[in-house]
């Protein structure tokens, strides 16, 4: 498990180091928080959006369909959803539990999940992974965009409110634009698939900067606390449950392997950049972010070790 230990390392160290850049940034007054809200904002209407319609267009949704393993994927995501919800109603301000919720259940599945499915499956864990992911994109939009609305800061949202925004999110308008264009394969021409690849390219690195622009010590000290048992939540009970439930529903070897890969991710970076577009406590999905990435390392080997202990994998 030594090699699954660096392979985790080399994914989780450019997210650090970008973050880093970030804070550097901002020590030295190059950035400043106008230019946070300003790249925020474009990540968040346009840049990721396209990311995830080029991912979803390029992922061949015939492969690897497994109706039963999907189905159990979106299941269980949705059941961890609603368990830190309830965990948060106990544990959590009111003002802050949108941003747990969306910190506890979310993961960075496109990324971290897809690279650590295919060091150690191989082919199949390129494919599977790549509908996995595909798949539980509108699933997490869905539900962060559900649960940032009724915990708008901005006052409690109605019903139709919280469907609108729902239906207006860029995220999900890029997943859903991008569906019928993977399912029938409708080709776009190169030269606009480049160009879009050129623009989807600025997501990661402009929300990373912009996160280790927001965080200060100060905001660490008082958002400690929360920011931990959400991280908890996200890399040891939550992965724990949807595992064993996994393993209870019959998945073994490679299958329950990415399952639990895809569950014990860290948290995505897109949670930041939808907190911060709705006003919500932005500088504590940052911390959570930067936590559960820099944990993500230790307990992900630390739950392959035991999986294959027991001989689940």
């Amino acid at each position: 498990m030594l090699s699954v230990a660096i392979q985790t390392l080399s994914i989780t160290a450019p997210v650090f180091v970008m973050l880093f850049i970030g804070v550097a940034l901002k020590r030295l007054g190059w950035i400043d928080a106008a230019f946070i809200q300003t790249a925020s904002a474009l990540v968040f209407k346009a840049t990721m959006p396209t990311l995830l319609f080029i991912s979803i267009i390029r992922a061949d949704l015939n492969a690897a369909l497994q109706p039963t393993l999907l189905s159990y994927y979106v299941i269980a995501t949705v059941t961890t959803f609603f368990l830190a919800w309830a965990w948060a109603l106990w544990r959590c301000p009111l003002v802050d539990r949108g941003v747990y919720i969306q910190g506890a259940f979310r993961g960075n599945n496109g990324i971290v999940g897809l690279a650590l499915a295919t060091s150690l499956y191989g082919d199949y864990g390129l494919s599977l992974g790549s509908v996995l992911a595909g798949l539980v994109i509108l699933v997490y939009n869905s539900l962060s965009a559900l649960i940032l609305a009724i915990y708008n800061p901005d006052g409690r949202a109605n019903a139709s409110a919280i469907l609108l925004s729902i239906l207006r999110n860029p995220l999900i308008i890029g997943v859903t634009l991008a569906v019928p264009f993977a399912y029938w394969r409708i080709p776009l021409p190169d030269w606009l698939m480049t160009s879009g690849q050129y623009f989807a390219q600025l997501t990661l690195p402009l929300a990373l900067i912009c996160i280790g622009g927001t965080l200060s010590l100060s905001v660490l000290r008082e958002s400690s606390r929360i920011a931990m048992s959400s991280s908890l939540m996200k890399l040891v009970w939550l992965p724990a449950l949807a595992t064993v439930g996994a393993w209870l529903c019959g998945f073994r070897g490679a299958d329950l392997g990415i399952l639990f890969l895809y569950f014990a991710c860290p948290t995505a970076s897109a949670s930041f950049v939808m907190a911060r577009a709705v006003n919500a406590n932005h500088q504590l999905a940052a911390i959570i972010i930067v936590l559960t990435t820099l944990m993500a390392a230790l307990s992900i080997n630390a739950g392959l070790l035991l999986l294959g202990w027991l001989g689940w994998i």
